[in-house]
This record gives C-alpha cells, sequence and structure tokens, in this order.
C-alpha cells in the first residue's frame, strides 16, 4: 500500500491508543485487550460506520473527505500539529480552524503599542486583535461584521480617501490574497470572500482575471491621519512565532506630508510593500 496511505492507519492507531472511554464521556466496558478506544467507539464518536473506519486504519484505498476528517480530529482530541499532519497523511491541504484564535497574552500586543497603530491579521486578512490608534487611521474597519482589510480596500468607500495612491494599494493587496487563497484551497473564507469581492467591487472583477501575485514585505505608504492630513507611514509585519498565518503589523508615521494638492494626488514614489 502507499505510504501514505500507511502512515495514515499507523497515526489513527497511535491516537486511538492514547484515549480512555472515561477521557471521552463513554463508560469503561470490562478489561480491554489494548490501551485505548476501540475502533467502533472511535467511530461512533465520528459519526461514521465502523467497517468503515476500520478500512481506514487499514490503510485501504478510501478518500476521506475533509468532514470526516475534520469529525476524526474532533473525535481523537488533536492538537492544530497533529490536526495539520492527520489531513496531510490524507492527501488534503490541512483544513482551517473553524475560527483563528489568540491568547490572551498575544491579543493583547496591539494595545501595549498604543500610539503606534497596530493590528494581528490572519491569514484572509481578518482582523483578530487591534488597537485604538488602528480603529482611527481605518475608519469604518470595525463594523457589525468581522473587521476584515481585503473588503475594508474594496467595498468601504472611505477606504479611497484614506489610501492616498489607493489603486496600486489595491492592486497589491488583491495580488497578495490572490497568492494566499491558491495556498489555502481548503479553506472556505477564502472563497466566500472572493465572491463577496466580486459582488461589491468592479476592479476585483476587472483585475482577478489578471491573476497577479505579490510576496509579503514591510514598507511604506501614503495614509491620511485621523486629522484630515496626508502622511507617510512606514509599516513593519512581524509572523507569530507558533501562528505563522498570524501577523503583527505595527504603523508609525514618518511625518512626511505631501506638500501641495497636486502632489497629493500624484502616484507615490515610496515603493509599497502591499501589507496590512
Amino acid at each position: 500500500m502507499p505510504d501514505s496511505r500507511r502512515e495514515l492507519g499507523v497515526f489513527l492507531r497511535s491516537r486511538r491508543a492514547r484515549l480512555a472511554p472515561a477521557d471521552v464521556g463513554l463508560p469503561r466496558t470490562g478489561r480491554r485487550r489494548t490501551p485505548g478506544l476501540r475502533r467502533e467507539e472511535l467511530a461512533l464518536l465520528a459519526g461514521m460506520s465502523a467497517t468503515w473506519y476500520t478500512y481506514l486504519e487499514q490503510g485501504r484505498d478510501i478518500r476521506p473527505s475533509d468532514q470526516v476528517l475534520e469529525a476524526l480530529a474532533t473525535a481523537l482530541r488533536l492538537d492544530r500539529d497533529e490536526r495539520d499532519h492527520l489531513f496531510h497523511l490524507a492527501g488534503h491541504a490541512p483544513a482551517p480552524s473553524a475560527r483563528e484564535r489568540l491568547a490572551p497574552e498575544v491579543a493583547a500586543v496591539p494595545m501595549l503599542l498604543q500610539p503606534n497603530p497596530a493590528y494581528i491579521i490572519d491569514a484572509t486578512y481578518d482582523v483578530l486583535s487591534h488597537n485604538q490608534a488602528a480603529e482611527d487611521l481605518f475608519p469604518n474597519l470595525v463594523s457589525d461584521r468581522r473587521a476584515n482589510f481585503v473588503r475594508w480596500v474594496f467595498a468601504e468607500p472611505v477606504a479611497k480617501e484614506i489610501l492616498i495612491d489607493w489603486e496600486p494599494e489595491a492592486r497589491g493587496l488583491l495580488a497578495r490574497f490572490r497568492a494566499l487563497s491558491a495556498r489555502n484551497p481548503a479553506d472556505q473564507r477564502f472563497s466566500r470572500l472572493v465572491d463577496e469581492l466580486h459582488e461589491a467591487s468592479p476592479q476585483v472583477r476587472e483585475w482577478w482575471p489578471q491573476y497577479d501575485v505579490r510576496t509579503r514585505r514591510s514598507g511604506r505608504k501614503r495614509l491620511r491621519r485621523p486629522d484630515g492630513e496626508p502622511a507617510v507611514f512606514a509599516y513593519t509585519a512581524f509572523h507569530l512565532a507558533e501562528q505563522p498565518d498570524q501577523t503583527l503589523v505595527i504603523y508609525s508615521d514618518v511625518h512626511v506630508r505631501a506638500d501641495t494638492e497636486e502632489d497629493q494626488d500624484r502616484p507615490s514614489a515610496i515603493p509599497s510593500a502591499y501589507e496590512w
């Protein structure tokens, strides 16, 4: 049998063996010849037939869906790394967590950086944590639904006022989002957001078929400050050590202002890295 299917069976057996019935709310039923849950018990917890699960553990040529793998990961109490490994062995891209979570001490970091605008985003540009300075710099970012920078740039009218060089910034952000979505084909959050952007923005409908992609860097960009004055902001991005898809972004006003209206409307000569 292919190595990956054999390894999948070995991995499932090892995770099953470490769980006692009491760990998952099942009654203990007499002496057991081997430690851990029985196959039929795990199959019951995961909502599948014992025969089908046995075939999977035996390395048979069957292809579990993302939903089945997710059910197994939940039933086996897998942590994030184990869950990703399960999906990898089954030949799937690791499925995203239903909702990104931040440890309280990590979520507090943007607040510690006040008055510099700072926030933490995930791979889809959802804002997981932010401080008041970021909310002031990007008005209407926080609304009645989850804050997302891609949605804000393309669907929030005030974004074109705040981003002095809106078109190159928006093109770059979309190119970065395009690259990230291609790397996460199993993550339905990307496809849902792509559909939403196409509906909301004629620019997305025009630019998406061009298939531009960008990589992530730090840099500078021209923004209007909360007082309405244009300024150049430097920004730096840091990946979180244990969550590489989560990024801390910090802005600082470098006090370079556009001197005239003509300057304000001229495309910026400052290289932009299109990071948020």
